[in-house]
């Protein structure tokens, strides 16, 4: 039973930014459903929305101001932040501090944030960890069009005929998208999918073409296209001549190329991209999709020029069906591009480097003066507080620690700045523990503003949860700061809807139809009126309706009005050392998301993946002698991180995939942006994260160890060791380089033996295995099984005896066995978290007669829900298949 209305709200995980329906009962349980009148997801929800009601907890977080360690008031709190960032201004300079905010903020967080720092501040340097997923979107789209501009909308994914994808693992970064595109293609089998990607991901599962191009070989690719496209007459002549300039040059680039360089640079034979290119030329409704494969690359502002011009020589864009795609990693991204929340824009999508729109927001916003030049973008940021440039630094709702490349260096940074204030909801992050000041923001449920998704569509967040403890919404303390230091008229602010008004406002100032972005129409908008804002796409200007495709005129925002063609230099840059054989790819798996801060409070979302891994192609492991569930070194010069080997097909044999989100709150040594260098785009600033040089290793352990327990852990005494949340208590992976002849202490000290427990212990010396169980009455307190070899224990079935009673000691001895007893099911490891589905519970369906996915989905109910796990339990019932076969 719930106590009120369900309350609309939005998604705070992807770019797809989906509708959620959100229920607290009268018990304050909180209930999650998709809303089925959102038309981002039409009621669909991912294992990560789904579970939302799980992360919403106060375990963890920061509730009250802190001062080197010490709860204070937050007026004490605020005057320390004003003074010392007035201060350091005053001896310095405007340009000796700075902000390094996120694009997990809303618009309304981000608006103030910006307007402070370049309006009162009077300095650039605010920058945003969409820094790290999308700039080089922005900085190619800006090149085209002279706009950041998303043309398209996602009705085009389900009426294309054709869908490009393009460094974009879309089944488990944006399941939502991944299954509209799934319904659609079953509704028109003889839709096609092409997947440009170097793993075979689980995206591949629907695809008609996968292409596992080298990394980086993008540019290459799309500029062979582009000559084909003119080879073949598949050109639009006539759109090229009335709306594009530079089209002559950008051929004249492409066609430096022979077919040997081609295959050179992109490692696909002729065979594929003759299909590829003939599939392309041949369909009018094309959309190409592209995300963190492309943008994360030394040449991401390259690569989506790239893909932009083969769309602009075929006319193919602000088309039903047919455009140029590029999906938004975070909540807000884009709303945090809209209000100019890099330090190389100005807010409204205004220039920075232009005087004039300087003057435009000055004169807005009645500053004392706008920020003459672009600040620094996140990698110069930090290297400027690392050589003492930047003396005071703020961080919001980010965990650059973990987030940026060089990570270690990042964190030497940030403890060695003279002032550093991080806003964050949990108390313990990698970052936050460098923190001076520590203010506690309102987390996702207790905050209320809006976000923008992918397709330009602005959706309200509101809040159904009271603020705990002494948490306040991050607009508020920015404001509250404001004020401290001087400039409390600009910033008195009643709430978020008097901000997205203001907001609005500046979009439509002196705007004509000059700019993309114009929500004019908004301009003043009532706090009723704003609490029942129901989703809309941008533009809105005054007097018209939003539109749902851009340039469908075909006019652009250049001075001319035509859209650029990009000459692109085609010369490979990237040689792989001898020293480091070896290709590092990072990114996201299916359940986590960045740095786990949310996700990890989640039972069912650790469950999938409950430690890092390196995915490694069989030939690879067998060269380096591998096994799997081996523990891997990578390293990079001095940097290394420890990790398991997880064998598969799916990865290009030279390279590895390891995936971003481990902490050090949650194993010992697995921050991969350690390993990655500080190398960026030279036009966007973004980091490179795809293409790391790294040597890897089989890391000598002595001793695997796997243990249950009841309580979180602390000072873990192991040399590998990672930490996972599970129903009732936490499960625990461990590897040993030492051997030890006594566990009894260290096993006493982890399962929390006292008095008042009992301990079932078993040594097996013949085969190195140890294995002791903790009980307090019939219930158990943890276990713990060591061997030398990986630990061949269900790790669900043994999760789930931390739920079960145990009275007798013929249940207990068999638990320490390590096997289910007689009638007991083992489900196996988690493949479907929506439901908590196990791999062996669909094998035993297929053993039954379950041959398809939909037959697995009708009996367990498995792949039904995000249908994110479809292509995992497809590969069960090929495996189960073959083995009948056999």
């Amino acid at each position: 039973m719930t106590a009120r209305q369900p309350t609309k709200t939005t998604c705070p995980y992807c770019g797809v930014g989906c509708g959620i329906l959100a229920d607290v009962s009268l018990d304050g349980k909180v209930g999650i459903r998709g809303d089925t009148k959102h038309p981002a997801n039409f009621g669909r929800l991912c294992s990560k929305g789904s579970a939302l009601g799980e992360t919403v907890d106060l375990d963890d977080r920061l509730l009250y101001p802190e001062v080197d360690g010490q709860r204070v008031s937050w007026d004490a709190a605020l005057r320390l932040v004003g003074s010392q960032f007035s201060e350091t201004i005053a001896e310095y300079g405007p340009d000796s501090v700075a902000f390094y905010v996120s694009g997990q903020l809303l618009t309304e967080d981000y608006y103030v944030a910006n307007k402070l720092m370049k309006g009162f501040i009077g300095s650039a340097n605010i920058d945003t960890n969409s820094r790290l997923c999308m700039a080089s979107s922005v900085a190619g789209h800006k090149r085209a069009f002279g706009s950041d501009t998303v043309p398209g909308c996602y009705e085009d994914l389900e009426i294309a005929d054709l869908i490009v994808l393009v460094g974009s693992n879309l089944a488990w970064c944006h399941p939502v998208l991944y299954q509209r595109i799934v319904a659609a293609k079953d509704k028109r089998p003889e839709m096609k999918i092409v997947l440009i990607d170097p793993r075979r991901t689980m995206t591949s599962d629907i695809v008609d073409l996968h292409l596992p191009i080298k990394p980086d070989g993008d540019v290459a690719l799309f500029s062979a296209l582009l000559s084909h496209l003119f080879e073949t007459h598949a050109i639009d002549q006539d759109f090229i001549a009335a709306h594009t300039s530079g089209f002559t040059d950008a051929l004249r680039a492409a066609d430096a190329m022979d077919i040997l360089a081609i295959i050179e640079q992109t490692g696909l034979d002729q065979r594929l991209l003759r299909s590829f290119f003939e599939l392309f030329a041949r369909t009018d409704r094309t959309v190409t999709v592209f995300s963190q494969g492309v943008n994360q690359s030394a040449r991401g502002t390259d690569k989506v020029n790239a893909i932009i011009n083969c769309h602009l020589a075929t006319g193919r864009i602000g088309k039903p069906g047919a455009s140029p795609f590029s999906v938004t990693g975070q909540p807000n991204a884009m709303g945090g591009r809209e209000v100019g929340g890099m330090s190389n824009t100005l807010a409204a999508h205004m220039d920075i480097e232009k005087a004039e729109d300087r003057d435009r927001v000055r004169r807005f916003w009645r500053a004392p003066l706008v920020a003459a030049k672009s600040g620094l973008k996140a990698v110069d940021m930090f290297r400027a507080v690392a050589d003492g440039r930047i003396k005071a630094l703020w961080i919001m709702a980010t965990n650059p620690v973990v987030s940026m490349p060089d990570a270690g260096k990042i964190e030497d940074a940030i403890r060695n700045c003279p002032f550093v204030v991080v806003s964050d909801v949990i108390a313990k992050t990698d970052t936050v523990r460098r923190a001076r000041v520590r203010l506690p923001a309102a987390a996702w449920g207790e905050k209320s503003g809006t976000v923008t998704n992918s397709e330009r569509r602005i959706s309200r967040q509101r809040s159904f949860l009271p603020l705990p403890g002494e948490a306040r919404p991050d607009w508020w303390i920015v404001c509250e700061v404001a004020k401290h230091m001087g400039f409390g008229a600009a910033f008195d602010y009643k709430s978020t809807s008097e901000i997205f008004a203001e907001h609005a406002a500046l979009s439509g100032f002196e705007n004509n139809g000059t700019r993309d972005f114009d929500i004019g129409q908004l301009a003043n908008i009532s706090e009723t009126e704003f609490d029942r804002l129901e989703p809309f796409q941008w533009p809105r200007p005054v007097g018209e309706q939003s539109s749902i495709r851009l340039f469908t005129d075909g006019k652009f925002f250049t001075r001319d009005g035509k859209a650029r063609f990009t000459s692109l230099d085609l010369e490979p840059r990237r040689t792989t050392p001898a020293a480091y054989p070896m290709t590092l790819n990072t990114g996201r798996v299916r359940d986590h998301w960045h740095t786990m801060t949310r996700t990890a409070k989640s039972q069912r979302l650790s469950q999938h993946y409950g430690e890092p891994f390196a995915e490694i192609h069989p030939s690879d492991a067998a060269s380096y002698n591998i096994g799997d569930a081996d523990i891997i070194r990578i390293s990079t010069g001095n940097e290394a991180i420890l990790v398991r080997a997880l064998i598969s097909a799916r990865q290009r044999p030279g390279s590895i995939f390891v995936p971003m989100h481990w902490t050090d709150q949650y194993a010992s040594k697995a921050r991969v942006d350690t390993l990655v260098p500080a190398v960026v785009d030279a036009i966007s600033g973004q980091p490179a994260s795809k293409n790391i040089s790294v040597r890897i290793e089989r890391f000598a352990v002595s001793t695997y160890g796997f243990a249950v327990l009841d309580r979180k852990p602390e000072n873990i005494d192991a040399t590998y060791w990672a930490l996972a949340k599970c129903s009732a208590g936490w499960r625990l992976e461990l590897g040993f380089a030492d051997g030890r002849e006594d566990w009894s202490s260290f096993a006493n000290e982890l399962l929390g033996a006292s008095e008042d427990t009992e301990t079932i212990a078993f040594r097996d010396r013949q085969s190195s295995s140890y294995r002791v169980a903790c009980y307090r009455g019939e219930s158990l307190r943890g276990a713990l099984f060591l061997a030398s070899e990986p630990v061949a224990v269900s790790r669900d079935w043994a999760v789930a005896q931390l739920t079960a009673l145990h009275p007798r000691a013929a249940s207990r001895f068999k638990f320490i066995a390590g096997r289910p007893g007689a009638g007991a099911a083992d489900k196996g490891a988690t493949v479907c978290s929506c439901f908590g589905v196990g791999a062996n519970q669909i094998a035993a369906a297929v053993r039954r007669g379950c041959q398809t996915v939909a037959a697995i989905g009708e009996t367990l109910q498995a792949g039904t829900n995000c249908g994110s796990c479809r292509a995992e339990i497809r590969t069960i019932i090929e495996a189960q298949t073959l083995q009948a076969a056999e």
